[in-house]
This record gives structure tokens, sequence and C-alpha cells, in this order.
């Protein structure tokens, strides 16, 4: 527990206050509240052609040019393969390359869009929703300028779980859907580790959400975790740093997008064990591995060992 977190900040009383709607918030008014301070949407992005436009339209069209809420719309381009880049700047986004290697993934992105803008308030998005809407920004700016004890606001949503859009993950569906059965890395890895690591965290619905938004002098001056451990990085780090009264959560509603295939879970999964060693025990590297299973030619089993290593960035400010 944070040396300032007092002894009578429990979950169930945190969860009370800081759970909050992300209905009913007008850009216009918000905008209002804002003053002198710059807001930048940072979109952390790999090969996401197919929605990355979309939501760009919808942030600068709409947040920023009609309300002024939002300043700059910043696409980290992350060693795409695809067209992300050029779809992202013809949609309206000011486009920024990763500067970090392609082995720090989702880290290394989201560090290179911190570094890339100078706004005193950074809405982190995820680039393959397919269920954007305008609260998304809205409702993770609303808490921020309204209080200004607060540092982070987290996304919380329903995630349905689409088995033709898991590629690679047999759910015995056959293409059929379940309202809230995303998030197995969350359930299966990320919050058993939270109640024995940071049990304060616990009321935290989506801990591994990738839309929030920051102070960003405060997240600048943290380390940042790489791959995709860095979006529970930033939770943990910040929580030791300002408590647990400092961050909030705000419900989304809905979350529609691309699964990940088993393959790609083992990684994630690895990375965001790894976020616990080095944010709340001084560890600066991680190296393990994931073992995959797969049939030859011949139709024999054959394990593979995938090694994985998370590591922390430097921070942005030093």
């Amino acid at each position: 527990m944070p040396d300032h977190e007092g002894p009578d900040t429990s979950v169930d009383d945190w969860f009370a206050r800081r759970t909050l709607s992300a209905a009913d918030h007008d850009p216009a008014e918000l905008a209002a509240l804002k003053g002198g301070l710059r807001v930048a949407a940072v979109l952390p992005a790999r090969n996401e052609e197919a929605t990355v436009g979309d939501i760009v339209r919808a942030v600068g069209s709409g947040i920023r040019d009609r309300h002024g809420l939002v300043d700059e719309v910043v696409v980290v381009d992350s060693h795409s393969r695809d067209a992300t880049a050029e779809v992202a700047a013809a949609a309206g986004a000011r486009v920024v390359r990763c500067t970090a290697t392609p082995d720090d993934g989702k880290g290394g992105a989201i560090r290179s869009g911190l570094a890339g803008t100078d706004a005193d308030l950074v809405v982190f998005l995820d680039a393959d929703v397919e269920s954007f809407h305008e609260g998304y920004v809205t409702g993770l700016l609303a808490p921020l300028l309204d209080d200004p004890s607060l540092v982070l606001a987290k996304a919380f949503y329903d995630r349905p779980f689409r088995a033709e859009a898991a590629r690679g993950v047999d759910d015995g569906a056959s293409g059929g859907s379940r309202p809230n059965g995303g998030g197995r890395v969350t359930e299966l890895v990320a919050r058993p580790t939270i109640a024995e690591r940071a049990p304060a965290l616990s009321g935290f619905a989506q801990p591994l959400a990738g839309e929030y938004a920051v102070r960003r002098h405060a997240v600048a001056r943290q380390p940042v975790v790489s791959g995709y451990g860095v979006d529970l990085g930033h939770l943990l780090l910040t929580w030791r740093a300002y408590g647990l009264n400092a961050m909030c959560q705000v419900d989304l509603g809905h979350r529609a997008h691309r699964h990940h295939d088993l393959d790609a879970l083992g990684r994630m999964a690895a990375q965001v064990r790894a976020a616990f060693p080095l944010c709340l025990d001084g560890r600066t590297e991680v190296r393990t591995s994931h073992a995959r299973f797969v049939r030859d030619v011949d139709d024999r089993l054959v394990r593979t060992q995938v090694p994985v290593t998370t590591r922390l960035l430097a921070p942005v400010d030093v």
C-alpha cells in the first residue's frame, strides 16, 4: 500500500465513490471546463487499417473540430505492415512513428505517443474498436476536468465474445456470441494476481482496458512497461505514486473488437504477469516463456518454448 493511502480507504468505499458513468456529457460544456489545458487523443496502432480511420474521424471531426474538446489526434504507427499510417493521416490524425523496437510492442507505442505530444491531458484509445462512440473520450475526460485530484480515469465495459472474431479460438459455439465473454487474460491472469499483489486495485472492473485518460505530467514521469503489460503498468505505478483515490473508473457501456488467438494470448498473459515484479518489486526486466503445442504434418504433437521478454522503458520526462 502506498504510504499516503489511508487505512480507511477500502475497495468498497472507493468503488462506490469512484465508479462513474460516461453518459450525458456534453462535449461543448466539457470544452468550456478546459481553460488553458491542452488535450490529445493518442491511438497506438499496428496493422489497424480497417478500424483506425473511423475512430480518428469520430474524434477529429466531432470532438476536436466541432466542439474543441480535443486539440489533436495522434496515431502512433507501431511498425505496421499495412496502410494504417496512410489511413490515419487521411482521416485527419497526426501520425508519429514508434521509436521503440517491435519487441517492445504496445508499451513502446504508448511511450512514443506520450513523447509525441505536450498536451496536459491524454486520452489513450485502442485502434481496433468496432463500436467506438464519442463517450469513449468525453466519459474519460469529464472526471479529470471536474476533479483536479484525479490523475487517471480507467474505462470499463461489457465485452461480448464472438467466436467468428476470435481467430484460432474454438469456444464450441460455431460462430455464436456471448454477451460478456471477452477479457480472458483479465479473468485468468490479471484479476487473481491483483488480488494477491495489489488487492487495493481489485475494484477495477477492467484493469487491462486500453482506454484511459491521464494527466500527462504524472505518467510521463513513470517508466513504461513494454508489450501488453503497459496498461496494467500505468495502473500499478499510478497507484504507488498517487494512491487509490487519485484514480476512478468510467462505464463506457459496450466494446466490440477483434479477439486474439491463443498463441497471442499466451504472450499477452506472460507480459501482464511480468508487470507486477516490474512495477512493484524494482525489477527492470523479466524473461520468461510460454509453451506452444502444435501438430506437424505427420499429426505428431510438437512442443516449442516461445521466449517472452518484458522490460521497463525509460520515462518520457526525466
